[in-house]
């Protein structure tokens, strides 16, 4: 019996634990390189987390606007030091979420950043405080944090100028966008899927009219100056690597110049996401055939003279000279992969370029080996030009992501997500009727029939089309969700119209028993009206004689957006959220600063509590003794809990289980009183 009762005590102890914790599945560390330092000297701030298994750091260097909790570093400034540029993590991988419709950076196991300093006087004082959220991916929760560092020796008094500036990567003021590039193996834009999309591009440059009529002409001088078929073997070989070297130096070059701080500035500011936009469709206009993009010829004809003396040297300059010739058609190609790669780290314009050289080179060498097969080639003609056009038209599209990005950031409001994709309609449309022969651009052929590949090329186009339309109503899309600005800039949403006047799909504002504070920044998704301030919802429960559903969330819990958009959404959940409880979102990340007269010291940390969500994060520390966000708990009138609370849960049916537990035990105990 004792060991019966010993064990059940255990149990509830552990799933106690289990339930409700207060958790820190991360660890920091600071240093200073050099440790000698001078007035005048630069030194290196370095800001070390370890982190726990199966959990995640968010990064600085991602767009703070597509929702999870960027890591921010907040200095206060004074007269002893002086910062230089931006906090730089260091080699945070990239993920895709397709709940955020968007790129993220995050650290695992370990992570860091680093920043800049000058010291101007000894001794010297660097202090502040940095923000982050750290998520399991196993559980689904996510947990937001602040902490304070200090550097040097404290000052007896306090320095005059203790203004605090937010010095993080990606600021909702200077640093937003979305232009991320490397990528992590396992999401949908990895480094690996990079480079065969490269590969793909110079699969496509091949069949451009600058390269394609190329290929007999460079074999033929392989063939014509080696004695041996080894020769020719090797001087083939040694063509396709100069290629491959040529185009990775040039990616090589890129990454250096740029450098990681250039390529933060490259990723959020509005002027390179402009400037980036205006390439795209100025090489889709070359392209489309307005005009060419050609190099010097007196450059090409000095490469091209070096070529003809022969030898190593000869061969390397012919595969310089087949470069610089087909520029015209490949550096719009070669322009958008690495503009594509120049917001990231060092290694993607390797990876980008030697996924497009191979591609180029690979044919060259091949032909150059085995000239016979030139025979089964076809001939050059119109279709390299329609190749060209397709281009275009693919680089048109895609240019107007910079510019969607550039449009969030700076709130312009000149392309939302219709307008976004209503542009996208149009020039896919036209591109199925140039595949049709029903458009001719300048340097066109007339088309008297229609090939079967060119058939099936536009019947794929209008597929698309088809399936882009129903975007224009509110249709997720979420196939190209990534590419699309996000829902909140849809101004015609037909499911939350239909929601809204299907009479029981939301809560009725006559139902709530006051105007909701912070409605006019803070919201319910799906329609869902209710509170903010659990004082409110905390009345309005005692007036109506309902629960209240309280909902620990916040703007950058990745889980909790996933609870509300595959859980939330199902009608029986959503009709008992609207109808059953008082519903209460309490935002443990929201930065809205409270008046002083509400501000409060914790009896937790013993931190001043001055935002909306620090008091939020610090309420559902010391009543539920937990921290982690998805958090959900069922409420009486008296403000006690009725059930014990759930996380991130998304079977529907468990749920929906967790609601109707609640609401009959709440049912219960008005009985009883």
């Amino acid at each position: 019996m004792r060991s019966t009762l010993f064990t059940l005590l255990l149990a509830g102890l552990f799933l106690q634990s289990s339930i409700g914790q207060v958790m820190k599945p991360i660890s920091w560390s600071d240093a200073i390189v050099p440790q000698n330092i001078n007035v005048g000297d630069t030194i290196i701030l370095s800001f070390q987390a370890e982190i726990d298994e199966n959990w995640y750091l968010y990064s600085s260097d991602f767009d703070p606007e597509l929702g999870p909790m960027v890591t921010e570093f907040d200095f206060e400034l004074n007269d002893t030091y002086e910062l230089v540029d931006s906090i730089i993590p260091i080699n945070p991988s990239r993920g895709y979420d397709e709940i955020w419709e968007g790129e993220y950076t995050y650290f695992k196991g370990k992570g860091e950043f680093q920043h800049k300093v000058i010291i101007k006087s000894i001794p010297y004082y660097i202090s502040g405080t940095y923000n982050y959220q750290v998520c399991s991916d196993v559980d689904g929760k996510c947990i937001p944090f602040d902490e304070e560092f200090s550097f040097g020796e404290k000052p007896a008094e306090k320095p005059d100028n203790d203004e605090a500036i937010i010095d993080k990567e990606a600021s909702s003021s200077e640093k937003k966008g979305g232009f991320l590039t490397k990528k992590e193996p396992n999401t949908p834009y990895s480094l690996l899927v990079f480079m065969l999309v490269a590969f793909g591009a110079g699969l496509a440059a091949l069949l451009t009219p600058c390269v394609f009529p190329m290929i007999p002409m460079t074999v033929t001088f392989f063939t014509g100056k080696s004695k041996t078929k080894a020769g020719a073997f090797r001087k083939a070989f040694i063509f396709g690597i100069s290629i491959v070297l040529i185009y990775i130096v040039a990616g090589t070059a890129v990454a250096i110049i740029n450098g990681p701080e250039f390529a933060n500035w490259l990723s959020t500011h509005w002027v390179p996401n402009v400037f980036f936009f205006l390439v795209f469709f100025i090489f889709a206009l070359s392209f489309l055939g307005l005009f060419e993009i050609n190099l010097p010829t007196s450059f090409v004809n000095k490469v091209d003279a070096k070529a003809d003396k022969g030898g190593l040297g000869g061969v390397f300059f012919m595969a310089f000279t087949l470069v610089l010739v087909s520029f015209s058609c490949t550096g719009p190609i070669v322009g958008s992969i690495l503009v594509e790669s120049a917001g990231g780290q060092f290694i993607k314009p390797l990876v980008g370029m030697f996924g497009f050289s191979m591609a180029f080179a690979i044919p060259f060498t091949l032909f150059a080996i085995f000239p016979e097969w030139l025979n089964n080639l076809p001939k050059s003609g119109g279709w390299l030009n329609s190749v060209k056009v397709v281009l275009g038209f693919l680089e048109l599209a895609l240019g107007l992501k910079f510019l969607s990005i550039a449009d969030q950031v700076y709130h312009w409001g000149i392309l939302d997500r219709e307008i976004y994709l209503l542009l996208w309609i149009v020039i896919f449309a036209f591109l199925g009727l140039y595949l049709l022969g029903k458009i001719r651009l300048p340097h066109d052929s007339p088309v008297e029939k229609v090939s079967v590949s060119r058939l099936m090329l536009s019947m794929l186009t209008f597929s698309f089309v088809l399936y882009m339309i129903p975007g224009l109503f509110g249709a997720p899309l979420k196939a190209i969700a990534g590419y699309l600005p996000p829902m909140s800039s849809h101004d015609f949403d037909l499911p939350a119209i239909i929601r809204q006047n299907s009479g029981g799909g939301t809560l009725s504002e006559d139902n709530l028993c006051e105007p909701p504070k912070y409605a006019d920044f803070l919201h319910f998704p799906h329609g869902i009206n209710g509170y903010f301030d659990y004082e409110q919802a905390l009345a309005c429960a005692k007036e109506q004689n309902k629960p209240i559903f309280v909902d620990f969330t916040g703007h950058g819990c990745v889980n909790c957006r996933e609870m509300e958009a595959r859980v939330w959404s199902e009608p029986e959940v959503l009709q008992r959220l609207n109808n059953d409880f008082v519903m209460l979102a309490l935002y443990v990340d929201e930065k809205k600063e409270l008046p002083e007269s509400e501000w409060y010291t914790s009896e937790y940390d013993g931190k001043v509590k001055k935002t909306i969500g620090k008091q939020n994060a610090d309420f559902q520390i010391k009543r539920f003794d937990n921290n982690a966000q998805p958090y959900y708990v069922i409420l009486d009138t008296t403000g006690e809990p009725i059930i014990e609370p759930i996380a991130y849960e998304r079977d529907v049916s468990k749920f929906v289980e967790f609601l109707e537990k609640g609401k009959a035990k709440f049912m219960e105990e008005n009985k009883a009183l």
